[in-house]
């Protein structure tokens, strides 16, 4: 047994390794299907090249949460937690998997199945590429505007995002789900 014990600071040394190695893989992003716009390989570590405004946390004493500001910034007149906008816009807005200028990103079930987030589309870069504007991404309550979202589905359609992390300066680590885009055209159907 003593003779175990005098490994034990090695050991803890090696594991330590392994656990920061490990967590490096995070900010990997994940590969991109053939016949994409954006090389996933091309973007590791690197943020895409977009002429004029660079993304960036606006205002880090807002205190808002995502729901008030995709309304405000949308006018998508829907109210209730992010995870159930994709539901409530059935009917009432155009729904779709393509992005536009002012549509609301619809993102869902980080963390939990409960949880979900929207932005504000502000830029269509590419078929993969997109700039959105939101609020409270990094749960502090802060405005974050022109922030780079990847598209990494196989299929090239929306369901499967990686956002950029402008603290970190890189891809983040997870790939999200996603609903799609609420365009803020109200349906004539709606409106009856």
């Amino acid at each position: 047994m003593a003779g175990l014990l005098k490994f034990a600071p090695v050991r803890a040394l090696g594991l330590g390794f392994l656990a920061w190695a490990l967590a490096a893989c995070a900010t990997t992003p994940a590969p991109v299907s053939a016949g994409g716009a954006v090389s996933a390989r091309s973007q590791v570590g690197r943020m895409p090249s977009f002429d004029g405004e660079q993304p960036q946390v606006t205002d880090y004493a807002a205190n808002l949460q995502c729901v008030p500001f995709a309304r405000q910034a949308s006018g998508v007149e829907i109210y209730g937690n992010a995870n159930t906008w994709w539901r409530q816009a059935a009917g009432r807005y155009p729904r779709s998997n393509s992005p536009a200028y002012g549509s609301v990103f619809v993102m869902h079930g980080y963390n939990t199945s409960a949880r979900g987030h929207v932005a504000v589309v502000t830029h269509v870069e590419s078929s993969r590429l997109i700039r959105v504007d939101q609020a409270n991404w990094l749960n502090g309550g802060e405005i974050s505007r022109g922030v780079p979202v990847m598209d990494v589905s196989p299929n090239n359609d929306w369901t499967e995002v990686r956002v950029w992390h402008i603290p970190g300066g890189h891809w983040g680590g997870r790939v999200y789900s996603a609903d799609g885009f609420i365009h803020p055209f109200v349906l004539q159907a709606a409106m009856s």
